[in-house]
């Protein structure tokens, strides 16, 4: 993978990475960014809906890469396009979401409210730029910075746990633990900006490295369900899952904790999410009478199945219930 830090090294690593007509992907926010690029998708939207792919789909007609520039919905927008088309995606990250690291993708069914997704992008480059994250507004700042968060705990102890994997998921909560109140209290401060970008690239490493585990596995099934913002989601259900997991991970927990600064991991985490405006499921429109079909969805789901400590559906229901 070609990673760069600065806008202005762009176009070095599309053409170190083989792209002369990229199609870039991304939401209207973005669309007047001058990226110098052969062609524009801007319909990306949230939870990338499988029309928004085949739209992408068709728009890279034409094209020999795509270039992500946006948060985890437009990167994998166009990593669902890569593995369709085997194009070659270089990703200009402007939330803490980590997706520009993995090679597999969600998508959902609006339809049917389900959370899916596949795998077999073919990953090229990262392009960081601190200075596009200066305008992001305060709930997708902690939404993702938290999910980033969640990256690293759950890293430290899923089954695909490894040392390269557990030093990029203890660097970036540290990162994530100092930046993130920095950046809440004022957005425009650069140097928190970039420390809090390294942490979510040191998470995303760690996720590509390790995976995902219960945390994220509740987060999913509630995005497909009723598509809320999945960096809210892991915000409230990771404090849940880090004390339900705490009898079988303790050491890992542990490691977590130090890396935060913290005796309470779990704590520490609802303290930053607190700080961001996360407090309850409810407050996100998720109805309690919902939450035990969620928890059927829940432990189907690979996160669930990976984690070190099995949860039965009504577990999961009772962690939901604590988070609503």
């Amino acid at each position: 993978m070609i990673v760069r830090w600065g806008l202005e090294r762009l176009p070095g690593v599309l053409a170190e990475a083989g792209v002369e007509r990229p199609l870039a992907v991304t939401t209207p926010r973005w669309a007047g960014l001058e990226l110098g690029v052969a062609g524009l998708f801007d319909g990306v939207r949230a939870h990338v809906p499988t029309e928004t792919v085949e739209a992408a789909a068709r728009a890279a007609e034409g094209h020999d890469g795509l270039l992500a520039v946006g948060g985890g919905s437009a990167i994998d927008t166009a990593k669902a396009v890569s593995a369709r088309t085997g194009l070659a995606v270089v990703s200009v990250p402007t939330t803490y979401s980590g997706a520009e690291w993995t090679t597999s993708f969600g998508i959902r069914d609006e339809v049917r409210g389900m959370k899916g997704g596949g795998g077999g992008a073919l990953l090229a480059g990262i392009v960081y730029a601190p200075e596009l994250t200066l305008s992001l507004p305060r709930g997708e700042t902690a939404g993702t910075a938290l999910n980033a968060l969640a990256h690293c705990a759950e890293a430290l102890y899923v089954e695909g746990r490894n040392d390269q994997a557990d030093r990029h998921a203890l660097a970036g909560a540290a990162a994530v633990s100092r930046a993130l109140p920095l950046v809440l209290e004022d957005g425009a401060n650069r140097t928190a900006r970039k420390e809090l970008l390294e942490g979510a690239m040191h998470a995303g490493a760690a996720l590509a490295g390790a995976g995902l585990g219960l945390a994220h596995a509740m987060a999913q099934a509630l995005g497909g369900r009723f598509g809320v913002p999945h960096g809210a989601l892991n915000a409230l259900c990771l404090p849940p899952a880090l004390r339900f997991n705490e009898p079988a991970a303790s050491a890992a927990l542990a490691r977590l904790a130090g890396a935060l600064g913290a005796t309470d991991p779990a704590a520490k985490a609802e303290e930053l999410a607190g700080l961001g405006g996360f407090r309850r499921l409810r407050d996100l429109g998720i109805p309690e009478e919902e939450l035990a079909e969620v928890a059927e969805a829940v432990v189907a789901r690979p996160g669930a199945r990976v984690n070190p400590r099995r949860a039965s559906a009504a577990e999961v229901a009772n962690l939901l219930l604590e988070a609503w």
